[in-house]
């Protein structure tokens, strides 16, 4: 029996690199950041294919696929996915899009994260669009979201803070060392946060 890893790979060969140029930005921020509503402006406005990690995984779940069953056991156990099994199944939604402009939500989460889709896919992100928004305003703003999320209580909002602060911001350091952070106050309303983010998104464009 194949691992994780194999099944995938049967389905997302071929390196994305090799075609027209691939336009990567990682877009992290902590839980309530806005991240979510900021993507959706950028798609409808600029173009770029939003693709978050979780939605990918959970999908593949839903699929009922061999590879989404071990993923689910995988989560039940407690384990972490292999960074390669979210890679692939990244690159096969890159593949399928027929864009070459992508936001990648919610990953790198880590520096293992990061370091195995560069290695993998040989993609090397424009930049990180980082949502830099204070822990109380996160808080603030999940308690109050009426979506019904189990996970929107006040204990595990802050674990899930905390998973963010250890786990990601070595990620956006590294970036930031590299000069390719754009950092958005996002504790400000949404639509000041999206003029600065319809600024750096203008710019690229100006650039091509």
């Amino acid at each position: 029996m194949g691992t994780a890893v194999d099944s995938v790979n049967k389905e997302a060969n071929g390196s994305l690199s090799d075609e027209k140029k691939v336009k990567v930005v990682f877009v992290l921020g902590g839980p309530g950041s806005g991240k979510g509503t900021q993507c959706a402006n950028i798609v409808e406005h600029f173009g770029f294919t939003h693709l978050s990690a979780g939605d990918l995984l959970r999908a593949e779940i839903k699929s009922g696929s061999e590879n989404g069953t071990m993923i689910q056991n995988m989560i039940k156990e407690g384990k972490i996915v292999p960074s390669e099994v979210t890679i692939k199944l990244l690159q096969r939604a890159m593949q399928d899009s027929g864009n070459n402009k992508f936001l990648i939500d919610g990953f790198p989460r880590n520096e293992e994260n990061r370091a195995a889709f560069e290695n993998v896919t040989k993609i090397s992100p424009e930049f990180v669009l980082f949502f830099d928004c204070p822990e109380e305003e996160m808080e603030r703003r999940l308690l109050n979201r009426n979506q019904g999320r189990e996970d929107d209580n006040i204990d595990t909002i802050r674990k899930r803070f905390k998973v963010f602060v250890e786990s990601s911001i070595p990620v956006v350091e590294y970036y930031e060392s590299k000069g390719k952070v754009k950092k958005i106050d996002a504790g400000k309303p949404r639509e000041e946060v999206f003029e600065v983010v319809k600024s750096i998104f203008s710019a690229i464009d100006k650039a091509d």
